[in-house]
């Protein structure tokens, strides 16, 4: 699973020159919350709406809703922009979970996506978050099998087995390990609604299943 396959290529960008009023208006416009920050050709930043939120409660309480819009379209970006923070950015070809790893490290809710210097597209958490439906095949018809697995060589071939010599066909397949467990977790998700041959043998087997649901 690449970058390239779930981030936006439609990629909202805004001036350094740009006035604080314009970004929120460029941000409500499109139902974003981030905006590439550019000097030219050249990414220098992100803004985020919490950092145009930041501004607007700076002013002083005493402006008028008036005298406080005009300050905001007097203000621009590069007058407010953390330049000093480091903008993260990943590659198209980079994969999803180095994308979430650098989310969850940096505590940041997107990151640009950069091509030879270029931002060619943006991915987001709500885009890791489809990444992981899609992995996990939630929306898929089918059966879903969870078990525990014994971590030793050839646990997985003996389950696949079981499962085609009974007439399955495995559509996706996601282990776990849990901290501080044996066992691993072990999801299954079979393309058909009628697996009871499949799990009975699966426990004739010694597998421990824990829980069968199936979805049409």
């Amino acid at each position: 699973m690449k970058v390239k396959y779930y981030m936006s290529s439609d990629v909202k960008k805004i001036s350094l020159d740009a006035s604080v009023i314009e970004a929120y208006g460029m941000m409500n416009k499109n139902n974003i919350r981030r905006l590439p920050v550019m000097e030219g050709d050249k990414m220098v930043g992100i803004v985020t709406l919490s950092d145009l939120e930041n501004v607007r409660t700076t002013k002083p309480a005493r402006l008028s809703f008036f005298g406080t819009s005009y300050l905001l379209e007097k203000t621009m970006l590069r007058d407010v922009l953390p330049l000093e923070r480091e903008v993260i950015t990943v590659e198209p070809e980079e994969y999803v979970e180095i994308a979430a790893s650098l989310m969850r490290k940096h505590k940041i809710g997107a990151l640009p996506v950069v091509e030879d210097g270029k931002v060619v597209g943006i991915i987001t958490e709500t885009d890791i978050f489809d990444a992981l439906l899609q992995v996990m095949g939630v929306d898929n018809p089918g059966t879903r099998i969870d078990m525990k697995l014994v971590d030793r060589p050839g646990e997985l071939a003996a389950i696949a087995t079981i499962i085609s010599d009974n007439g399955g066909n495995i559509a996706n397949i996601v282990r776990i390990d849990i901290p501080g467990h044996e066992k691993a977790h072990l999801v299954l998700r079979i393309g058909s609604i009628n697996c009871d041959n499949i799990v009975a043998k699966l426990e004739e087997n010694g597998f421990e299943i824990e829980s069968v649901i199936v979805k049409d």
